[in-house]
C-alpha cells in the first residue's frame, strides 16, 4: 500500500510540474501562431506596397499594421475567454463580429498609423478595398481561432473519456478481486473450523499459514498485478492449510521456469485455479490426486498451467464466478491476447493461463 501511495503521489507531481510533459505539449501555441499568422501578414504588406518602401515611415507602418492587428485580435480573444465564449461550440456569430467589427477597427488603426507616419493625403479611394482586405484577415483569423479552440475541446473530452475508461476499470478490477478473497478465506476457515476440535497444533499452523495469505492478499489488493514468486509464496501458504486437511491425498509438484518469477500476473490467479484443482480433484476423489502447477514462456508468451488428475466434473455457480472473474481480471491486466483457459486431456483436467511477456 504505501509503495502504491508513494508511487501515485510522484506521477501526481510529475504531472504538476510538467516534467513528463512533451516539449510540444509545453509550448504556448497560441503566441506562437499568433506570431507566425501576423508576421505573415507584415510580409505581404511589405511585398504589395514594394515600391512605396522607400518612403520615411513606410516599413514601421507596415510592421505597426500587423502589431496593432495582433494586440487587436489579443484584445477580442480576451474578451471572448471572459465571457466563456471560447468553451462554446462553434457560434459563427462571432465570425460575423470579425467581419464588421474587428475588420473596420483594423481599418480605422492601419488609416491612424499611415496617416501619423507616412502623411497619406488620399481622398480615400482605397478605403473599400482596405476594408474588404481587413475584415477577410479578421474573418480567417476568427475561423482558425474556432477551429483550434473546437480541436481542443474535442482533445478535452477524449482525455476524459479514457481517464473515465480507465477508472471504470479499475472499479471493475477492485470489484472482481473482493469477490475472490472473501470466497478464498470462507474456504480457509472452514478448513480450520473442521481441525480445531481434532488436532489443535495442526489448527495453530493452519492459522499461521492463513495469517500470511491476508497479509499477502491484502497487500495485493492495491495492486493491478504481482510478481509470480510472490503470488506462489501464497500458493504454497494455502496448499500447506490443504495439506494439513487433507495429509496423504494432496500432493503437489511445482515447477517454474528460469525467469518466471519476475513475470507479473493478477494477484490471486494462481490461487484460484489451485483452489479449483482441490476442490475438484482431491475433494472428489477418496484416494486423493496430484496436483501439477507449472509455469513456462516461450516465443514471447508466458503459460501457467494448474493441472489435476480427474475428469471435468459439472462446475459449480462459485467455481464459475471465480474462474470468470480470473478470466477478467487477467484480460485487464494483459491485454485482448491474454486467455484462460480448462480443458481436460489424458485424464487431467488443465486450467491455463496464457499471456504476452511484452
Amino acid at each position: 500500500m504505501k509503495r502504491a501511495l508513494i508511487r501515485t503521489e510522484n506521477d501526481h507531481m510529475n504531472r504538476t510540474d510538467g516534467s513528463e510533459m512533451p516539449l510540444l505539449a509545453r509550448l504556448n501555441w497560441y503566441w506562437i501562431l499568433q506570431g507566425l499568422g501576423w508576421s505573415a501578414v507584415i510580409a505581404f504588406l511589405m511585398l504589395v506596397n514594394g515600391p512605396f518602401l522607400a518612403r520615411p515611415g513606410a516599413v514601421l507602418t507596415c510592421i505597426l499594421d500587423g502589431v496593432s492587428g495582433l494586440l487587436l485580435t489579443d484584445l477580442w480573444r480576451r474578451y471572448m475567454k471572459l465571457r466563456d465564449w471560447n468553451t462554446r461550440r462553434v457560434d459563427w456569430r462571432q465570425v460575423l463580429v470579425a467581419i464588421f467589427i474587428l475588420g473596420p477597427l483594423q481599418l480605422a488603426l492601419v488609416t491612424i498609423i499611415a496617416r501619423s507616419l507616412v502623411g497619406v493625403a488620399d481622398g480615400g479611394s482605397w478605403l473599400p478595398m482596405l476594408l474588404l482586405f481587413w475584415s477577410g484577415i479578421m474573418t480567417a483569423w476568427q475561423v482558425s481561432y474556432m477551429a483550434a479552440t473546437a480541436l481542443r475541446r474535442a482533445n478535452r473530452f477524449e482525455s476524459e473519456a479514457l481517464r473515465l475508461d480507465v477508472l471504470a476499470k479499475e472499479a471493475e478490477l477492485k470489484a472482481l478481486q473482493a469477490q475472490v478473497n472473501p470466497h478464498f478465506f470462507f474456504n480457509s476457515l472452514n478448513s480450520v473450523r473442521a481441525l480445531i476440535f481434532e488436532n489443535q497444533q495442526a489448527a495453530a499452523q493452519m492459522i499461521d499459514q492463513l495469517a500470511t495469505l491476508m497479509r499477502y492478499t491484502l497487500a495485493a489488493s492495491y495492486a493491478d498485478t504481482v510478481p509470480l514468486k510472490e503470488e506462489m509464496e501464497a500458493v504454497e501458504s494455502y496448499l500447506a492449510i490443504e495439506k494439513i486437511r487433507f495429509e496423504e491425498r494432496l500432493n503437489v509438484s511445482v515447477c517454474i521456469a528460469g525467469g518466471m518469477d519476475s513475470v507479473t500476473i493478477p494477484p490471486m490467479a494462481v490461487q484460484t485455479l489451485v483452489e479449483n484443482a482441490v476442490k475438484y480433484g482431491v475433494e472428489q476423489s477418496s484416494v486423493g490426486t496430484e496436483i501439477r502447477i507449472s509455469a513456462s514462456h516461450a516465443n514471447g508468451h508466458a503459460a501457467i498451467e494448474v493441472a489435476n488428475r480427474g475428469a471435468l466434473a459439472r462446475l459449480g455457480n462459485s467455481t464459475r464466478v471465480g474462474l470468470a472473474n480470473a478470466r477478467k481480471r487477467l484480460l485487464h491486466a494483459k491485454g485482448s491476447n491474454a486467455s484462460l483457459e480448462l480443458v481436460e486431456r489424458d485424464g487431467w483436467v488443465r486450467a491455463t493461463l496464457s499471456f504476452p511477456l511484452s
